[in-house]
């Protein structure tokens, strides 16, 4: 076996922090949208840890260990200390990189790329911190048994150890590590009978006295005792058993509850308190509705000063494509540029009906959205998006409504001092130039027009469709529609692990679809050649990235991509590269070592809308009739990276660049007023940040706890570390 290239999993000391400023808009809130942002924030982070539970079984624990050492003193101290046991600068610079990596991650893996990441100095060193620090030295047994039970977790990179998947193809923790896809599958058909969502569950299977399987679906939820309706007792099906319980993460959710209570008193209208109501009600008892309910009071809040969503949301990380992460953000609107997008839906209904694949597969009313950017204050999770569609609730989407959030101040901080490689001098320029222009209406095109078009044809549970069966065609063979979602099917259920990278595709397509609009530029405030430019710099952003970044999030050794977001470019890059004619080109400009991607500008809104209109049709009427092997083999012709791009992805490698930390800030609530505290861009102020987060070490001890309760479902991964 080929020996593992540790570079690819050290995040390096020069590691970029950037700094998410929210302050400008956080200092013209009232008093009462203070306090009211300030414990929402508090809920969203102590939720947050819950993502610890969900990216490995170590997780909790390293978190815990490194909490620990930098609660128990400065890190001035602690470095005096860590130097004088003989550790070098840049082994202690590691150190905290690998910590700001850690809590900036939610755990040990990627958010963007589910890769695992180790720290950059000798497992020597790192011991050597740990025994230099107070914490050790106040405390020096249960320290020792937190850095025995994590070394060979924290270091291994063992094939099936560095990445999130199911089964042989990496690790996950939600399914216990003895599932299998088929396990998985078996699991899902049995939900499907039950109508049970996955999206608060994890998985665990065991064996029942008389040596069958048993799968314990495990509800998010703080009550841990059984309750008719929501949790139920075994039963047979498919020769194994099946059981629901609830109480999973039980002490954070009572965490989230307390604080999401709290915000309640200074919410500004009824939608916001009986949204968190709903919400409150959800994480108490493991109820899904409940979250759904509170979903509908948050579509009806219309405009609000301050925009918060909690609760289990996006399904990239299950490796089967249904259970939520979970997420919590908490923002103030950027009224400037809400303008921009509120003209963008007022619009909308004209838009939607310059999309390629008519009305038939069209929603029958669009349901006009909230769309607003945002200044980001906290957002808790795995990483942070530029732009969010949300509720991800098919019958709430398809026939209540949904938000398009734009994170603006993500956007520009996430784009800073990037390095651009495989570009000419002209090109690079002009990235550089409208990189932030394009990806403001690419996110705004993507959000809005993307995910929020587009109908699933449905039979509805009393036997009536919601489309004419007698006359409406499948665009792609010219007969009547043959398949579509039956009661108690989901796009989720349907498309499984596909579904995210299919659905986000849809969404990048018509981006780059619509903004060959002139229309639409000028709302964004582009006309003539600067509108020209921003068009075709978006174009060359997203295709870029399709060959210039994305193949990072693939594993090779398993043929699977790890993120959604890439998978989907890649498939755009290779549409235009194998079906353009020349429109989009990548050359080997120095072998081994560069690549160079060149994008024909003036065949864009010619060849280029045709190539992207007719993927569209494509893409929707699979998803519309829930044809998920077509989307299978759809996704494996412009997904697979063999020929030159099996070589190519090395090339990539060689170029690659960490992904920017954010430090956000925390709020400090001080007699009766709401205080902003910000951190310096650095691993010091990231770590700065946690501390002051999670002043104490109780949280540390409920997250050993949990893992220690969940540890049985994970042995086999512990000896596999070891060995």
């Amino acid at each position: 076996m080929a020996a593992i290239d540790k570079s690819n999993y050290l995040l390096p000391n020069n590691q970029r922090f950037v700094e998410l400023d929210s302050s400008q808009a956080f200092n013209n809130l009232t008093k009462q949208e203070k306090l009211y942002a300030h414990y929402l924030s508090q809920a969203a982070w102590n939720g947050g840890l819950i993502v610890l539970m969900q990216t490995s079984p170590e997780s909790p624990r390293i978190f815990s260990l490194l909490h620990r050492i930098f609660i128990g003193e400065s890190l001035e101290n602690l470095k005096v200390s860590a130097l004088k046991a003989g550790v070098s600068e840049d082994d202690f610079q590691a150190f905290l990189v690998y910590a700001g990596g850690l809590f900036a991650n939610s755990g040990n893996y990627k958010g963007f790329g589910d890769t695992k990441f180790i720290p950059n100095l000798s497992k020597e060193s790192f011991e050597k911190i740990v025994k230099a620090s107070k914490a050790y030295e106040n405390d020096t047994t249960h320290i020792t048994k937190l850095w025995q039970n994590t070394q060979n977790a924290i270091y291994s990179l063992t094939p099936r150890l560095t990445s999130l998947g199911l089964a042989d193809k990496g690790i996950t923790t939600y399914f216990s590590s003895n599932c299998s896809e088929a396990d998985s599958n078996l699991v899902n058909d049995w939900m499907k009978t039950k109508r049970l969502e996955a999206y608060i569950c994890r998985t665990f299977k065991t064996i029942a006295d008389d040596g069958l399987p048993l799968y314990t679906i495990h509800l998010a939820s703080v009550e841990t005792t059984s309750k008719p309706q929501l949790t139920m007792d075994k039963e047979k099906y498919k020769n194994a058993y099946f059981q629901v319980t609830r109480g999973d993460y039980s002490p954070l959710l009572k965490l989230v509850n307390e604080n999401l209570a709290k915000a309640q008193q200074y919410a500004a209208n009824d939608n916001e308190k009986n949204m968190l109501k709903h919400y409150i009600q959800s994480f108490k008892e493991g109820d899904l509705e409940q979250h759904k309910e509170g979903s509908r009071f948050w579509i009806k809040d219309k405009g609000p000063i301050i925009e918060t969503y909690q609760g289990f949301i996006e399904t990239y990380r299950d490796p089967s494509g249904q259970r939520g992460e979970f997420e919590g953000f908490v923002s103030m609107v950027n009224k400037e540029m809400s303008k921009k997008f509120g003209t963008l839906v007022n619009g909308a209904e004209r838009f939607i009906k310059l999309l390629p694949w008519g009305e038939d597969l069209e929603k029958d009313t669009f349901l006009r959205p909230d769309f607003t950017s945002l200044d980001v204050l906290t957002f808790s999770g795995s990483g942070i998006p530029a732009g969010i569609n949300i509720p991800n609730y098919d019958e709430i989407r398809q026939n209540e409504g949904f938000k398009n959030v734009s994170l603006g101040n993500v956007i520009p901080a996430a784009y800073k001092e990037a390095i651009i490689p495989f570009l000419s001098e002209a090109d690079k320029q002009l990235l550089e130039k409208y990189r932030v222009a394009a990806f403001e209406v690419q996110v705004g095109l993507h959000e809005l027009l993307g995910h929020g078009s587009g109908k699933l044809l449905r039979q509805n549970a009393d036997g009536t469709f919601n489309f004419d069966q007698k006359k409406v065609k499948n665009p792609l063979t010219g007969k009547l529609i043959e398949t579509w979602y039956t009661e108690g099917e989901t796009y989720d259920s349907k498309f499984t692990t596909l579904g995210s990278a299919f659905e986000e595709c849809r969404a990048e397509a018509v981006g780059l679809y619509l903004s060959l609009e002139p229309e639409i530029l000028k709302i964004f405030g582009y006309e003539g050649q600067e509108a020209q430019d921003v068009t075709y710099i978006n174009w060359l952003s997203l295709l870029w990235n399709g060959a210039a970044k994305a193949t990072e999030m693939y594993q090779p050794s398993t043929k699977t991509w790890l993120q959604a977001h890439a998978r989907a470019r890649f498939v755009l890059m290779r549409l235009l590269e194998l079906e353009g004619n020349g429109v989009l080109t990548i050359t080997e400009s120095e072998p081994g070592k560069n690549l160079l991607v060149t994008l024909q500008k003036e065949r864009l809104a010619t060849d280029g809308k045709k190539i992207i209109g007719d993927f569209l049709v494509k893409l929707q009427t699979i998803k519309a009739t829930g044809d998920a092997v077509a989307g299978e083999q759809l996704f494996y012709k412009y997904s697979r990276l063999d020929g030159e791009w099996a070589r190519w992805r090395d090339i990539v490698m060689l170029h690659k660049q960490p992904r920017n930390i954010f430090v956000q800030p925390n709020t400090i609530h001080k007699d009766d007023s709401v205080e902003l505290k910000r951190y310096p861009a650095s691993a010091e102020g990231m770590i700065a940040s946690w501390v002051e987060r999670f002043p104490r070490t109780a949280v540390d001890d409920v997250l050993e706890q949990l893992a220690e309760a969940d540890s049985k479902y994970y042995a086999d991964l512990q000896a596999l570390a070891a060995a």
